[in-house]
């Protein structure tokens, strides 16, 4: 089972599942999750080979999905899903393989599509790392900025650091592996009949207006809202924004 972060107690309303994205974890979501947990009960996941759940041999959007709904399955059968990123392709995927476990699905800053841009560098960047000479998460720091320049990045990246273990809760050889599949989205003969909402950065380019026959096509009631001047991390930039969109949405799609 999936390490799991729970926010508040249960409700009349349905638990929201949250599911962050590649190189995240449950942890990056606290802010949000507490905030939307007034309600109802948030539950924050760590994906597998990720945080504090377990690593597995293999990393793919099918077994994603299976391991979110042995979640929800263990909650009682039903959920809201919010997937960021790789998190939101995960959730797609349940959506679409198991319909009847979701009832409102927010997907943000991601589309079903294969993107051509890789990620590995980052995992390079982390492995570059030497453990060794890692005494604070600030050492960490110094070492990835060598790698990475944003640094934003630098501190996202050592929130998946065990400093006093020296080791990454990131399975970065299995990663980097299936990254291939992590960038594409399987095949899917399936459509998800539930309101959707597909929230999106205004400065980012992950959902493009050319993607909307394809999430047309596989959630045809899907919703469309962006936030100006954040990017593809728009849950971190602009918390009372995006947190602000999710409950519209979710009272909404309530009333209907």
């Amino acid at each position: 089972m999936l390490n799991q972060i729970l926010h508040g107690t249960p409700t009349d309303q349905p638990p929201l599942i949250i599911v962050h994205g590649l190189y995240g974890s449950a942890r990056n979501w606290g802010v949000i999750a507490k905030r939307l947990s007034d309600t109802r009960q948030v539950i924050a996941v760590d994906l597998r080979n990720h945080g504090d759940s377990p690593w597995t041999d293999s990393h793919t959007y099918p077994d994603m999905a299976a391991d979110l709904a042995d979640v929800i399955a263990a909650q009682g059968g039903t959920a809201d899903v919010m997937g960021h990123s790789m998190g939101g392709k995960a959730a797609m995927v349940l959506a679409l393989t198991h319909p009847e476990t979701v009832g409102r699905l927010i997907v943000a800053d991601i589309a079903p599509v294969a993107y051509a841009h890789t990620q590995i560098q980052h995992v390079k960047a982390m492995q570059a790392v030497d453990l060794t000479r890692v005494e604070r998460r600030a050492d960490a720091v110094a070492q990835l900025a060598a790698h990475v320049q944003d640094t934003a990045l630098q501190s996202f990246f050592t929130q998946s650091l065990d400093v006093r273990e020296k080791r990454w809760k990131l399975n970065l050889d299995l990663l980097a592996r299936d990254m291939p599949g992590i960038l594409d989205f399987p095949q899917m003969d399936a459509r998800f009949e539930h309101p959707t909402l597909f929230l999106s950065g205004g400065a980012s380019d992950y959902v493009l207006p050319e993607h909307r026959p394809a999430i047309r096509a596989l959630f045809p009631k899907a919703r469309f809202a962006r936030i100006p001047g954040a990017t593809h991390y728009l849950h971190a930039e602009k918390p009372r924004e995006y947190e602000a969109s999710v409950r519209a949405f979710l009272d909404l799609a309530a009333r209907h």
